[in-house]
């Protein structure tokens, strides 16, 4: 292979949906390799055998999938575990483990396999972080005392196999990493204490560590760590609210990069050709559901009619396709559909309160309103033209701003204030329906005053 290809990778453990920070660090590592050619590479992290489950592997690999982040080498198939699962390679892991043996690094403590720390610092610079120096030998590891009630200092020298056999993560990750010729690894800045352990292991075994770039993490708008219990922390629940991949893929990227100008809506083409280490972030990102709703808006705007009819099918029920095409500058993502509908499609859909105080403020608005019932009725033909021509009229004719008719009539035919475009929404409705619609809320309004 050659030297100089990068190779990123994104190793997921199966227990449990895809997070969102866990998409974002298969997003940029995708990225990375997309922008320098190179591969990307996607491997299961699933030893732990308690906590894997077939249904978290298939969420995770469904999910990169649905987000457009194909892999050049990885599992083609969830069910059909193979060389990317580590469950799969215990025999590589083993022969490591001789090596370490060979080369007098490693002893064993109680049944378990403690590797020997380096006396002296490791030192590496990362790429976000900056340079590092930490020795393992002197600042130990800590443990839980629990008659005390106080941390402790233990053992620097770490357990990379258990008594039953079984291979903890820091060594299998960086053998793996060995293994799959990985160049580049970027992931969250909670693995940045990981680091140097992974280090030694890599300098033990005589291979040059990859670089690493630790992306900080991604907090809540109240500056909390997000958790799987948040709205918007999984990747099924955009799947499932109807977000365009291609939109989160945006907002996602831009949670802890940045294009270093003012755009905020970029095609991963774009996001591709400015994607490298000095467009990362240093300072951790806050995550706005809100702002990725906004940003779904955006992306939904600009879809085709068809390609947006075809999208809402899943998410519009029975709706025509002229009903879904009323929705579109009014949701931010698919699955508001329905409530965007029911005031068009539910004739008895109930007066908004606020709507009916202010109509009742005018008593000329019933004598309008029962005016227009008179002038629509002798309308030959229902369309958006005509509809609009009899209000223009109409308005000159008493008078009137267009706008002091337009909120009473969206209220008598919808009973809301705002809503799809009342034109197209009355052609829609037909014009006995709306004429009908228009004397029951009359009387509704007016008579319970």
């Amino acid at each position: 292979m050659n030297p100089s290809t990068v190779r990123t990778r994104f190793a997921p453990s199966p227990t449990g949906y895809l997070h969102i920070g866990g998409a974002r660090t298969a997003l940029f590592n995708w990225l990375y390799a997309k922008r320098n050619q190179g591969k990307f590479v996607l491997r299961i992290e699933d030893t732990d055998e308690e906590r894997n489950t077939d249904e978290a592997c298939d969420a995770i690999i469904n999910g990169l999938k649905w987000l457009g982040l194909d892999w050049d080498e990885g599992p083609s198939h969830p069910q059909e575990k193979d060389e990317f699962y580590q469950s799969q390679r215990q025999e590589i892991y083993i022969d490591y483990l001789a090596k370490l043996k060979a080369l007098d690094l490693v002893y064993d403590d109680e049944g378990a396999t403690r590797f020997k720390v380096p006396k002296s610092d490791i030192i590496f610079t990362d790429q976000i972080c900056g340079p590092q120096a930490i020795n393992l030998s002197s600042t130990g590891s800590k443990a839980w005392d629990k008659e005390r009630g106080v941390e402790v200092e233990t053992n620097p020298d770490f357990i990379i196999r258990r008594p039953d056999g079984t291979f903890l993560f820091h060594f299998v990750n960086v053998i793996d990493d060995i293994e799959m010729n990985i160049t580049h690894v970027l992931r969250g800045e909670d693995h940045l204490s990981n680091t140097p352990k992974h280090i030694a292991l890599f300098n033990a075994l005589g291979v040059t560590p990859p670089i690493f770039a630790h992306i900080p993490l991604i907090l809540n708008t109240d500056g909390s760590k997000m958790s799987k219990r948040d709205a918007g922390s999984g990747i099924e629940w955009y799947k499932d609210h109807g977000f365009l991949s291609n939109a989160l893929v945006n907002y996602i990227a831009l949670l802890g990069w940045s294009p270093k100008d003012d755009r905020e809506i970029l095609k991963k083409k774009e996001i591709i050709e400015l994607f490298d280490f000095d467009h990362l972030n240093k300072s951790n990102s806050k995550f706005d559901l809100e702002k990725a709703k906004w940003l779904n808006s955006q992306y939904i705007s600009k879809l085709d009619d068809s390609d947006f009819i075809d999208s809402a099918k899943k998410h519009s029920g029975a709706a025509s396709d002229k009903l879904i095409l009323l929705t579109k500058p009014r949701i931010n993502f698919l699955s508001e559909i329905p409530q965007v509908l029911a005031p068009v499609i539910n004739e008895s859909y109930p007066i908004d309160e606020k709507s009916m105080i202010k109509i009742r403020s005018n008593p000329q608005i019933e004598n309008y309103m029962r005016a227009l019932i008179d002038k629509f009725e002798n309308l030959n033909e229902w369309t958006v033209h005509s509809i609009k021509e009899t209000l223009h009229k109409y308005a000159k004719e008493i008078d009137q701003k267009l706008g002091s008719l337009m909120l009473p009539l969206r209220v008598c035919s919808t009973g809301v204030g705002q809503g799809t475009d009342l034109m197209p929404t009355l052609e829609s409705i037909g014009k006995t329906a709306t004429i009908q619609r228009i004397k029951n809320r009359l009387h509704i309004i007016f008579s319970n005053e």
